[in-house]
């Protein structure tokens, strides 16, 4: 209980200083949001409404620092950030809401097939330590993974779409169609989906795979698995149940940890492919100096890298029982 309750501390306490960083940050920047929305309307806005647009905004400079700050938290409790500058006349909480499956299909399927994978064949390079599998799987691995994601993704898009005409270049989806929930259309998203994917994986199995054999070799080496084996209980068993529940516990600390930036996408790789994802959005609202769409998204990456934090907290408290002694 005292563990529980120091985390839940360290959440309030991260959560509230986020939340102020948030709001002075676009505050101190320089820029006027309210003459970026001007310009992209292109003289389409009159500039008598100047006053309305700085209060639909959430930068009225009639209102003392403090009375903002009140009414950012009212904002932030409601998710409610106004219109986004990017997208305008669209709300910030439907811009992030269209972009947002884009990229748990995409960043939340790779991370979790990168991480299995990658797992998965740590487990096994340790387990047959100085075959073929651990002296060729590892550095090839982590040299692909050491390479630059913008890097990897184009090279893939000049190959794979330029060269052979396999793949799509980019995007989400063919634009010409209507999104439709239908196979033609289904079919569409995943073909778009396939190099970006790949790229990610690609990119990110190295470090699932490199922790989870540095850790099992360290393990293999325990006197419980010497009893173990000395009880002549079955490879598979030791493997599984002794060693490989124990090694894992990093991984899935940080597989926890991982789950928190989802929501804020493979930026790289959604810029490269211009993919309709929040890390895609993000770039758009800091070229577009779109604060709004800024602060909320930033809000968001922070809320799920918390929670992702007190899931990480929970899934070692139910692997490890050493955990449930401390105070």
């Amino acid at each position: 209980m005292p563990r529980l309750v120091r985390r839940l501390e360290f959440l309030l306490v991260t959560f509230w200083a986020a939340v102020s960083i948030n709001f002075l940050l676009p505050r101190m920047m320089p820029g006027d949001p309210v003459q970026a929305l001007m310009n992209r309307m292109k003289g389409q806005i009159d500039p008598r409404a100047r006053h309305s647009l700085e209060i639909m905004l959430g930068v009225n400079v009639d209102k003392p620092l403090w009375q903002q700050y009140i009414d950012y938290w009212g904002q932030v409790l409601r998710f409610d950030f106004g219109a986004s500058i990017t997208y305008f006349p669209d709300a910030v909480d439907h811009v992030i809401a269209t972009a947002i499956p884009w990229t748990l299909g995409l960043v939340g399927t790779t991370l979790i097939i990168a991480f299995t994978l990658g797992t998965v064949l740590g487990a096994l390079a340790a387990w047959r330590r100085g075959d073929v599998l651990d002296s060729v799987l590892p550095p090839v691995f982590i040299v692909v993974g050491g390479l630059p994601f913008f890097w990897v993704g184009l090279l893939f898009i000049y190959v794979f779409s330029i060269w052979l005409g396999i793949f799509p270049i980019g995007f989400g989806y063919d634009v010409t169609q209507e999104l439709t929930f239908s196979w033609e259309v289904v079919s569409q998203i995943l073909l778009h989906a396939i190099l970006p994917a790949t790229v990610i994986v690609l990119t990110s199995i190295g470090g699932w795979m490199l922790t989870m054999r540095n850790t099992m070799i360290g393990v293999l080496n325990e006197d419980y698995i010497k009893m173990a084996r000395a009880k002549g209980l079955s490879t598979w068993r030791i493997m599984v149940q002794y060693a490989g529940r124990n090694a894992i516990l990093p991984n899935l600390t940080g597989f926890a940890m991982s789950l928190g930036f989802v929501i804020s996408g493979a930026l790289l790789t959604e810029l490269v492919f211009t993919y309709p994802g929040v890390g895609y959005q993000f770039v758009q609202a800091v070229t577009g100096q779109d604060y709004p769409l800024m602060q909320a998204l930033f809000l968001l990456v922070t809320t799920a890298t918390l929670l992702a934090v007190v899931i990480s907290d929970g899934i070692i408290y139910l692997l490890d029982p050493r955990t449930r002694g401390r105070s």
